[in-house]
């Protein structure tokens, strides 16, 4: 007996039955028709014909509600003996053309019990025929036909058991098949749990990090694991990752690769890597010995499976993870899944792991400028307001004694003290200007500049002039002028400090799709070569800091000079640009440049 599995493949065992039925029905309604007038013709035989009709449509019902049992099955084997008791004894007798009947209960048997109650049924339904043949007689059979009977019997008899035997055979095989199917299908389901589970850890690892080298440790370890809880790994993994860098592809990790290819840089332009970029998705290969990059490295020569992983992001090539192993036929189709999502993933967490490590390093770089902004604000003060403080306390001093001494000339020192104080307080609100110039928030960059210019020729008597092009700052958001502002401000500094210029120039331009800001003086110059070959040894960074600025904004710093020359300092700014940093709009004061005009 051919075990059977509860439920589906039983439901369907009975379906299949139930749909056989059919056919025997209306092949007993064909036969009845062809053979013509006769028994057939009779009201008990179409009566019994409707019967079998509707039995069979309650048995549909029934299967319908998947209330199907084993019980129910053994109750319509007999009605189906009775119903073929009942179909012999209408259209009967010894020749009669419905014998072939009697293999629906024969199959039934067979394929739910088993070949031993097919074999059984076959005899109980060659006994119902012998006996309806022998009762419907019209008189006692002859020698003759007692031998008709019989064989008609024993072919019958052979034909159904042979029929047994390969239905029991066909249905066995194809129930075989199913089963194959079924395991098959359960296989893949448990690879693809297996595969999403390790996605998820995948995924859950690399975003539980910000460590660029960790991410890629974590990306050449993933597919191992994968492959090894799925089954896959036939031999030791050989895995890479290739960073673009300056458009060349250095390997920044790798897993069981030879030293030597450790060192190796390839293009990235030809073989699996380049189609593999291009295309977006991973590939599978089982060689690489012809592979015009990959061909180079000792440790992939010998692998015999192979896949490339594509990192990209939109239409951003990262680079790209390898995976080679000596084993056939390690990586299937089945796992290009895995690979992509491994390629995802490690994308992410790179993009991630980088963008965290620039913000430390920005974090750091703003530690560095606000530092250097409270050396700067501590020297201006030291150099100029503190010392002219001190100095009126000494003058007061003087003055005072110089009441009881010489009390005439009183009056003159107490004005120069006046007019130092004066100097003073305006060195004083010139440093609160570049501080937080508010006029720069509210009505912009050329009013800005021009307030600022009026307190330096107040306060030092500097030729400063302005040639601002009309509205050239409305093309600008208040983040950019902000920082334009400041590196202006540090070179007209700068020039005042260091250039002994008669005349410093600013101008406000526009040049196409491009914002010109240039600082122009006729000081001493400098070389700039030389001071930026020794800037790091330099206690001011002036032109650092100016750079800096510049690069919040997209934007690029020339600096022209020559000794006796003068200086000019240009920015220029690109108005597609749309990215600024946060500090960009941050207002605050800069370093002093080196000697010469910046």
């Amino acid at each position: 007996m051919v075990q059977e599995k509860k439920g589906r493949p039983a439901f369907q065992l009975d379906w299949l039955l139930t749909n056989l039925r059919w056919l025997f029905i209306v092949s007993v309604a064909v036969v009845a028709a062809l053979l013509g007038p006769g028994q057939a013709t009779q009201p008990g035989f179409a009566t019994l014909l409707i019967i079998t009709v509707l039995y069979n449509l309650a048995i549909l019902f029934w299967l319908t509600l998947r209330a199907w049992s084993r019980d129910l099955t053994l109750l319509t084997l007999a009605i189906d003996q009775l119903i073929l008791l009942a179909f012999y004894t209408t259209y009967g007798g010894a020749q009669t053309p419905v014998l072939f009947l009697g293999l629906l209960p024969i199959l039934t048997a067979a394929l739910r019990f088993g070949w031993l109650a097919g074999l059984g049924m076959v005899a109980l339904v060659v006994g119902e025929y012998l006996f309806v043949a022998i009762r419907s007689a019209p008189a006692p059979l002859g020698a003759n036909a007692w031998l008709a009977l019989l064989l008609n019997a024993l072919i019958f008899a052979l034909l159904a058991a042979a029929g047994v035997f390969f239905a029991q055979r066909a249905f066995f095989m194809i129930r075989q098949a199913r089963w194959r199917e079924e395991e098959e299908e359960l296989r893949r389901q448990r690879i693809a749990r297996e595969r999403a589970r390790i996605i998820y850890e995948m995924a859950s690892t690399l975003s539980a990090t910000l460590s660029y080298e960790r991410v890629l440790e974590t990306a050449l370890d993933v597919v191992t694991v994968g492959l090894s809880e799925l089954g896959s790994v036939g031999s030791q993994i050989v895995g890479a990752v290739f960073l673009f860098k300056d458009d060349r592809l250095p390997v920044v990790a790798s897993r069981y690769l030879a030293s030597s290819d450790q060192q190796k840089v390839i293009p990235g332009r030809e073989g699996l890597i380049a189609q593999a970029l291009e295309a977006g998705e991973a590939i599978i290969a089982d060689s690489v010995a012809d592979d015009p990059e990959l061909g180079d490295f000792i440790s992939l020569r010998s692998c015999r499976s192979l896949v490339v992983i594509p990192l990209r992001a939109g239409f951003e090539n990262y680079g790209a993870l390898v995976y080679g192993s000596q084993a056939a036929n390690v990586f299937t189709p089945d796992h290009l899944e895995l690979f992509t999502a491994v390629g995802n993933q490690a994308i992410i967490a790179l993009q991630n792991a980088r963008l965290y490590q620039s913000l430390l390093e920005e974090k750091e770089r703003i530690i560095t400028v606000d530092e250097d902004a409270r050396k700067k604000v501590a020297r201006d003060l030291h150099d100029g307001p503190t010392q002219s403080i001190a100095a009126i306390a000494m003058r007061l001093n003087f003055a005072r004694r110089l009441l009881e001494r010489e009390p005439e000339r009183t009056a003159e020192e107490l004005r120069k003290i006046e007019e130092l104080a004066r100097r003073t307080t305006k060195e004083i609100r010139g440093m609160l200007f570049t501080l937080r110039p508010l006029v720069l928030e509210t009505q912009g960059l050329t009013a800005a500049l021009t307030q600022y210019i009026e307190k330096l020729r107040d306060t030092y008597d500097l030729n400063v002039i302005l040639q601002a092009e009309p509205g050239v700052e409305e093309v600008l958001d208040r983040n950019r002028q902000g920082v334009i502002f400041y590196v202006i401000e540090e070179a007209i500094n700068n020039a005042r400090k260091h250039a002994e210029a008669q005349h410093i120039w600013v101008r406000l331009r526009l040049r196409g799709n491009t914002f010109m800001a240039e600082v122009e003086d006729d000081g001493v110059g400098f070389e700039v070569e030389a001071v930026d070959a020794s800037y790091d040894q330099r206690g001011s960074l002036g032109m650092l800091n100016m750079r800096e600025r510049a690069e919040l904004i997209d934007a690029t710093l020339h600096i022209r000079s020559a000794p006796g020359q003068g200086t000019c300092i240009t920015l220029l700014v690109p108005l597609e640009a749309r990215t600024y940093a946060a500090q960009a709009s941050t207002p605050g004061p800069t370093t002093d440049a080196p000697a010469g005009g910046v």
